[in-house]
């Protein structure tokens, strides 16, 4: 039986008080759920939807929701907007994690790269095209997916004991909505712009999303800070990535986006990077999945995936 919205673990944080309800998803014909990647952990499952027509290959999607890294679930509804892409031709694959209550980082790290590699283990047996995988995520997601884009071959944030040690981890396109980036900043850059922080939410405090992840208060342990920032990771083999951020963002400060775009511009060219800024949006605002903003992603896939 599965389960829905925050998993089974401590009492629910201020961050996630309310959860996604279920996706909508019994008109797909063809779908896999809770299949497990690896053996692990009971979070280590994917569920997979395949276009109701064709064997394949499939680009990819790898959805990966977001839940300030201690909630959600693959299953709730921050997977439909990219499950639009069924009609489209792509497959959808939607993972969960080790959330932080759970397991501190790099953990989740090492899941969402063991999917990658089981993702491309599996390949002939789904139809999948393992050339052509691409990453999307909100927040928490978001971030997880831009790891995936920048860290790959990074030995400390791959576990090859989870499976398939032979399959290579990286992918070739990332959609990222309002990705966290450099936690030490966060506080700072939301003052900047006057959208916060919210007292009692502190991103530096000792009870934070970023802290619980990284098992500390993270004003304590800079390095660690910097070794979960996918800009430390940054070289010319990153993907294409497209990032969109809502400038009343209140919870992820639009700048997180920004820098890491500057960033990835240096190291892969102008060209490999779109940046949309959606002013007054804020975090998880409904706009990101308006099907008008929803199908400018799909379009920038479709170009980085089938040379459409």
């Amino acid at each position: 039986m599965r389960e829905h919205g925050i998993p089974k673990g401590p009492m629910p944080h201020p961050a996630v008080q309310n959860p996604h309800p279920p996706a909508k998803t019994d008109h797909i014909k063809r779908k896999y759920l809770d299949v497990p990647y690896a053996s692990l952990s009971p979070a280590q499952k994917l569920d997979i939807y395949l276009p109701d027509e064709g064997n394949g290959p499939f680009p990819v999607i790898m959805s990966i929701h977001g839940g300030a890294f201690l909630g959600c679930d693959k299953a709730d509804a921050q997977v439909e907007p990219m499950l639009r892409g069924l009609k489209r031709g792509y497959a959808v694959v939607a993972v969960n994690y080790r959330l932080s209550w759970e397991a501190k980082f790099p953990a989740l790290v090492h899941d969402v790269k063991a999917a990658v590699r089981w993702i491309r283990a599996n390949a002939a047996r789904y139809g999948f095209d393992p050339n052509r995988i691409a990453a999307w995520g909100g927040s928490a997601g978001a971030y997880l997916a831009a790891m995936l884009g920048t860290s790959a071959g990074v030995p400390e944030l791959e576990d090859m004991s989870l499976g398939n040690p032979d399959q290579p981890s990286h992918v070739q396109a990332v959609a990222a909505w309002f990705p966290p980036t450099d936690f030490l900043a966060m506080d700072e850059q939301l003052a900047e712009s006057g959208l916060g922080p919210t007292p009692g939410m502190e991103h530096s405090g000792p009870e934070s999303p970023e802290s619980l992840l990284l098992g500390e208060q993270i004003t304590k342990i800079p390095e660690r800070v910097r070794a979960a920032n996918p800009a430390t990771y940054i070289t010319p083999a990153a993907p294409p990535f497209f990032l969109q951020h809502g400038t009343a963002d209140t919870v992820v400060p639009v700048q997180s986006s920004i820098t890491l775009a500057a960033a990835l511009e240096k190291a892969i060219g102008k060209d490999n990077v779109r940046l949309e800024l959606l002013e007054g949006a804020g975090h998880a605002d409904p706009r990101f999945e308006a099907p008008e903003n929803v199908e400018k992603v799909f379009a920038w896939l479709d170009e980085r995936l089938k040379g459409a």
